[in-house]
């Protein structure tokens, strides 16, 4: 489901499953993870709480240079962020900006096209083996 831009997919796997599962398939396809960040941590140093909540920020130079070499701007939305979180009713998903809304936030032309295909498409491989 993709609304304004984020694609969620729900998950058969609880928070944590899912965001070590999510982690094997990024590292299985040679890409870099830059930090894993535990929102829900967080919250408690902060003495709150918050649903499991967690983000992913990965990439690969090959697949975003060619982005940033045709709008620099698109710069702050890479490397790529993957948000598994749990909602109120306990149900796990998977969330991420879609590669061909951020193309459009930013104006890549169609010169970037297929590496803007390219990147939704390891970002649909990579949700699909991390929620089934």
């Amino acid at each position: 489901m993709t609304v304004s831009g984020l694609t969620s997919t729900p998950s058969a796997f609880g928070p944590a499953e899912t965001m070590d599962r999510l982690v094997a398939a990024v590292a299985a396809r040679g890409l870099t993870i830059f930090a894993r960040i535990d929102h829900a941590a967080g919250a408690i140093q902060a003495g709150m709480t918050l649903r499991p909540t967690a983000l992913l920020i990965f990439g690969n130079a090959k697949g975003g240079t060619p982005l940033m070499q045709a709008a620099p701007t698109i710069g702050i939305d890479l490397p790529l962020r993957v948000l598994v979180w749990q909602d109120e009713a306990g149900k796990t998903w998977l969330s991420y900006n879609d590669p061909a809304w951020l193309a459009k936030r930013h104006g890549v032309g169609d010169v970037v096209a297929p590496a803007v295909q390219a990147v939704a498409a390891a970002l649909a491989g990579l949700a699909k083996a991390a929620t089934e």
